[in-house]
């Protein structure tokens, strides 16, 4: 079978999600009878039946479904690349991706002691998802909840839980609390908020939100916030991660002055897996 092309992959996976050919047309921009032609040739050339048609619906079959989230893997995989090679004709830059609330102590150190690139900061809940499609070159990521699956990851610390509580509220009189004690304020999140460490803060002092984060916070807190030890939830194991493949003097900078950091620090040298 001769290979497939790109705008094949596309018109499948539109019409795929969309479960009807009139609206996949649409959504992509052509007449409706060239892309049912066109899906048509892609399932005779694979020899795989992709799609079940009736004169009601569309629906995928076994085959169809397995083939979209691969088509999904190859197209993200393509943006990535073509992301990668446009920043390689520009000047040296390293975009790093941070889970709000996290490693934030450990980054300023880090941050100060890079000075390979200009750096940006990319804050979000899925470090993994930007280094496979491209949009970061390094996150900070935690060993145990994220997919490493496929990445390359370099140990650089331990966080303690802690519950960021407004300065006034009555848990910050207890040496510790626990997860039952933060459910009982309906302003208790479980997962930290998307926003950047500043906005928790302040929503914190401001009585709008509880939450867990790590204890590398401990050094950017504000006057109207106490952070108190939170017993029953496990610590957190912080890396580095990056595409195996990655290259880029960039990332290899990061990295070192990351373990160079936590060994002038008395943490250890950081291990890579």
């Amino acid at each position: 079978m001769d290979r497939l092309e790109t705008r094949e992959l596309v018109y499948f996976v539109a019409v795929a999600e969309e479960l009807h050919f009139t609206r996949a047309a649409e959504r992509l921009g052509i007449a409706q009878p060239p892309l049912s032609r066109a899906i048509s040739r892609l399932e005779r050339r694979m020899g795989v039946a992709l799609l079940q048609r009736t004169s009601r619906r569309v629906a995928l079959t076994s085959a169809g479904s397995v083939f979209l989230e691969e088509c999904r893997r190859l197209l993200e995989g393509l943006d990535g690349a073509v992301r990668r090679t446009q920043q390689a004709s520009l000047p040296p830059r390293l975009v790093l991706a941070v889970r709000p609330g996290t490693g934030s102590e450990l980054l300023a150190r880090m941050l100060r002691s890079y000075q390979s690139a200009e750096l940006e900061l990319v804050f979000t809940h899925d470090g993994t998802k930007v280094l496979r499609d491209g949009s970061a070159d390094v996150a900070l990521l935690c060993i145990g909840s994220d997919d490493l699956t496929d990445l390359r990851t370099t140990v650089v610390t331990e966080e303690r839980p802690m519950a960021l509580l407004p300065r006034e509220h009555d848990l910050t009189r207890q040496t510790a609390v626990t997860v039952a004690d933060l459910r009982r304020d309906p302003t208790y999140q479980d997962h930290c908020p998307p926003m950047g460490l500043d906005e928790i803060l302040d929503r914190v002092t401001l009585g709008r939100l509880i939450t867990v984060v790590g204890s590398g916070v401990g050094e950017r807190l504000t006057p109207g916030v106490r952070a108190v030890p939170v017993t029953d939830l496990p610590g957190t194991t912080l890396a580095l991660g990056r595409l195996k493949d990655a290259t880029r003097p960039e990332v290899t900078a990061f990295v070192r002055a990351a373990q160079s950091v936590m060994a002038g620090h008395a943490r250890g040298p950081a291990a890579t897996a």
